[in-house]
């Protein structure tokens, strides 16, 4: 089972998910290689392209990033994404636990409209993303 006990974690999710709040994603690191406990590592305001750059292809990690996107030039979406990140390099005993741990975080980052599993950076490339979030999103006029 993770820990995902440290406030600062729902702090930021808040923080993200805040309509008036600058901060777009946030990334959860495990504390050590032998820990389960996530903390905290980033937050920030550019997007997921920002994320993607400080992800470690050495370990496993957990994103939560709001995305913008426009079904036309009269509507703007927010949407939320769960990144589950693990690098080509993540150790064999931390990979085996991921599946585990994810379930922990989903009850901590609970809203988000699409998973995103990540094993390379250009897993995480925004267009291909935004197209699952207009799937997921129900109508779509724009042929999507």
């Amino acid at each position: 089972m993770a820990d995902l006990s440290d406030p600062k974690i729902d702090e930021a999710y808040q923080d993200v998910r805040a309509d008036k709040s600058e901060t777009n994603w946030l990334l959860l690191d495990y504390e050590s290689d032998r820990s389960d406990k996530l903390q905290l590592t980033s937050t920030g305001s550019g997007g997921l392209a920002e994320l993607r750059d400080q992800l470690d292809d050495s370990k496993a990690s957990y994103g939560y990033v709001r995305i913008q996107y426009s079904n036309d030039k009269e509507s703007v979406r927010e949407k939320f994404i769960l990144v589950i990140w693990i690098g080509p390099n993540c150790k064999v005993m931390r990979k085996a636990k991921i599946s585990v741990h994810t379930a922990d975080v989903k009850s901590v980052l609970r809203v988000y409209s699409v998973e995103v599993p990540a094993r390379e950076k250009d897993d995480l490339k925004e267009e291909p993303i935004v197209i699952k979030l207009r799937k997921a999103g129900g109508a779509s006029y724009d042929g999507v």
